[in-house]
């Protein structure tokens, strides 16, 4: 049964929700599952397939399915990395938001599996977002890179970055963020390949 179903965790990392978002689905049969003796969830994998099918569909065929999010103030810099990250690959959906407060909101609509942020900001900074995100269950993992004008020392005196995020001191080595981004969509595109 193994090949023919997959657990919770990896059902939503495939269709980009959150573990709960998951099992809210389960529970509304638009996911079909059951559940092991041991009381663990296993979700069939053509019932994954089926919804990311009618995503697509929905999206009109063949969209954009993998999510990055910009959240940069300066509209140059933010351009920029919304083209130069899109330019990855086709199947790579770019969106942007110009401070933290509306980073949140586009998250909250549909979280990405990459955050790119700049930590000041008007209003809700990169910190406030970075925080936010960490306390909140309903946020799954995902790939955060930093991109700042900040020194390391003024980082550290705001109480420092969370742990696996990426940092790129501005100017941005656009080639060295484009590896690391391109490595994450390789990683994601794989295990989407073995759900399906």
């Amino acid at each position: 049964m193994d090949d023919q179903s997959c657990s919770t965790r990896e059902a939503a990392e495939a269709l980009g929700i959150c573990v709960r978002t998951a099992q809210l689905w389960v529970e509304q049969g638009r996911l079909r599952a059951w559940k092991t003796p041991g009381g663990h969830r296993r979700i069939l994998r053509e019932s994954v397939n089926a919804e990311l099918r009618a995503r697509e569909k929905e999206c009109g065929g063949g969209a954009p399915i993998f999510d990055v999010l910009v959240v940069e103030d300066e509209r140059i810099q933010r351009q920029i990395l919304q083209a130069k990250v899109a330019g990855v690959s086709k199947e790579i959906s770019v969106r942007t938001a110009y401070n933290g407060v509306e980073g949140l909101i586009k998250i909250g609509e549909r979280q990405p599996q990459i955050l790119i942020t700049d930590l000041m900001m008007p209003g809700v900074d990169g910190f406030h977002l970075l925080s936010t995100l960490a306390s909140s269950p309903l946020v799954r993992p995902m790939q955060v890179i930093v991109v700042t004008a900040m020194s390391d020392e003024e980082i550290q005196e705001k109480g420092g970055l969370p742990e696996g995020v990426v940092l790129f001191h501005k100017p941005v080595p656009i080639p060295d963020l484009l590896a690391v981004v391109r490595a994450y969509f390789n990683g994601w595109s794989l295990q989407r390949k073995t759900l399906g």
